[in-house]
Parts: structure tokens; sequence; C-alpha cells
């Protein structure tokens, strides 16, 4: 990864520069795309760094969601910079400046080839964190970029048609809203603790409800902490005369065997008496503040 921030940041100065001199959209656009790439990988190392350290004091978790913090920053900046790069091609398109496409094509002929060098480099680290998938799905776009910029040189240097560059920027700017919005959605539904993509909590809570000596499962959440850290906790009822710690051990293990969910927090009650068919509920005081739906075992 360090290799790679080393690399594209070499590469991007040298492409705004050479983006002013020929006057191209298109090569600033991508200059800025990488600026961005840039940032992911450096939030990224910083962020792996935080949250390497253990928890401590009020940080009972350390700090695992620095991830999260970074690569919500870097697709809102994406985002922004985006929408910049958009009002500006459309301007270009109305008014076509003179773009010098010889320098155009041969910029971002060396950028592909910078692009697939970063690639391969970002392909060997861990991509299983939200940050690292991030910085490499960027740089993948932006490999797609500078090869709209090439034809887009190409274009203004067989043909003098100057509006190539604005419609490459165009290109650019949506590739950069894609990667954008995916990035503030993912890390979105983490800070909003929405269940991970896959996992439906209906499905999971019916099924721990059918499993021997369970009565009711209810509270039940399941969340992200930060990528790959799947988190669930529950309230669960053991129809006499069954062992509540047997029951814990057997739900625990089935949500890590079947859901690969490790860090679970299960609250388990042996209920007073047997539930009826008609119940709703186990524990009428559970009724009027369930934090969600009840799960009845079919076996009442």
């Amino acid at each position: 990864m360090a290799a790679a921030l080393a690399l594209i940041l070499g590469f991007m100065a040298a492409e705004f520069v050479v983006g002013l001199v020929a006057r191209s959209l298109a090569l600033i656009s991508d200059a800025g795309h990488m600026l961005t790439d840039a940032a992911s990988i450096a939030f990224a190392l910083v962020a792996m760094a935080l949250a390497a350290r253990p928890p401590r004091g009020e940080f009972t978790y350390g700090f695992k969601r620095a991830e999260i913090l970074s690569a919500q920053l870097n697709g809102a900046t994406l985002l922004v910079l985006a929408g910049l790069f958009l009002y500006e091609a459309v301007r270009r398109l109305i008014w076509p400046p003179e773009v010098e496409g010889g320098l155009v094509l041969v910029t971002a002929l060396v950028g592909i080839v910078v692009n697939v060098a970063a690639t391969w480099l970002l392909s060997r680290a861990d991509r299983t964190s939200l940050n690292v998938e991030g910085a490499f799905q960027h740089i993948l776009n932006d490999l797609f970029a500078f090869v709209a910029t090439a034809v887009s040189g190409l274009v203004i240097l067989l043909t003098g048609y100057p509006r190539a560059d604005a419609i490459a920027t165009l290109i650019v700017a949506v590739l950069m809203l894609k990667a954008g919005y995916g990035l503030v959605r993912e890390t979105g539904r983490i800070f909003l603790q929405a269940a991970p993509a896959g996992l439906i909590p209906g499905e999971i809570g019916a099924r721990l409800a059918t499993q021997p000596d369970v009565a009711e499962v209810h509270d039940l959440h399941i969340w992200e902490l930060t990528s790959g850290y799947l988190t669930l906790s529950a309230h669960v009822f053991v129809r006499p005369p069954g062992d509540c710690g047997a029951v814990r051990l057997g739900l625990q293990n089935l949500l890590a065997r079947s859901y690969g969910i490790t860090h679970t927090t299960l609250q388990v009650d042996r209920a007073d008496e047997p539930v009826a068919d008609t119940a709703d509920c186990v524990e009428p005081r559970h009724c009027a503040d369930p934090h969600g739906p009840h799960y009845l075992s079919p076996n009442r």
C-alpha cells in the first residue's frame, strides 16, 4: 500500500502540471481522482494503525471504526470533486478551449501504466478491509478513466475536435460519482448499524427460535462494527427444564458456523412458565417495549 501511494503521488503531481500546460480538463480531473486515490490509501494506512490499538478507557472497542470514518470522508470527497468536474465539463462543452492532444495522449498512456502497477500492488493487500477495497476500486476506476482520456487525446490529435476532452471528463466524473456513492452508502449502513449485507435478521431470529429448549428470541440486533467484524446481541428465553448455559453455547455455535458471527452477547433467561399457543411473547413486560419483533418457538 505504501508503494502504491508513492507511485500515485509522484504521477499525480506530474499529471496536474501537464494538464495545466495542455489546458486539458480531462488530465486535471484525472489528477483530482488520483488525489482521492492517494487520500484513500493514506487514510487506510492511518486507520489500520489506529484500529490495531487495543481497547482502553472510554474507547471500549478501541479505534476499529477509524477505517469507516476515513472511508466515508474519502467517499464524500469523491462526490464533491465529481460535482465540480461535471460543472466544468458542461461549461467546456459549450465553450471548448484549445487542448494539446499530443500531451494528453502521452500522459494518459503513462497513467495507464502507473495505474496498472498500483492496482497490482493493492491487489496484494488485505481487501477484506473496506478502506483497502475502496482504494483498490478507486484505482481500478482511475485506470478506466485514463483509457477514456487517452482516447480523447487521440481524437483531438487526429481530428482537432476539442470537445472530446470535456466528454472524457464527464466519464471520469461519472466514475467518481459511482465510487463515492458506493463508499458513502456502505459506510452509512455501518454507522446506522444496519444488518450486514447478506444477513436477514428475521431469518436468523426465526432460526434461533427453532433450536431445542428455546421458547422465544427478542431484542435481536445484528450490526457491523467495522469491515468484517460482525456483532450480534439478543435476549433468549429457555423453556423449562432446559439448561440456559447449554442453550447459549448451542446458539453461539450455530451463529459462528452458519453466519460467521463470532462476537455475540446473549442474555439467556428461563421462562417462568410454559408458553401458551396464543401468547404473543413470554414476558408481558417485554411486549410493551420489544425493541423489534418477537421470534416465538414453533414448538410451544
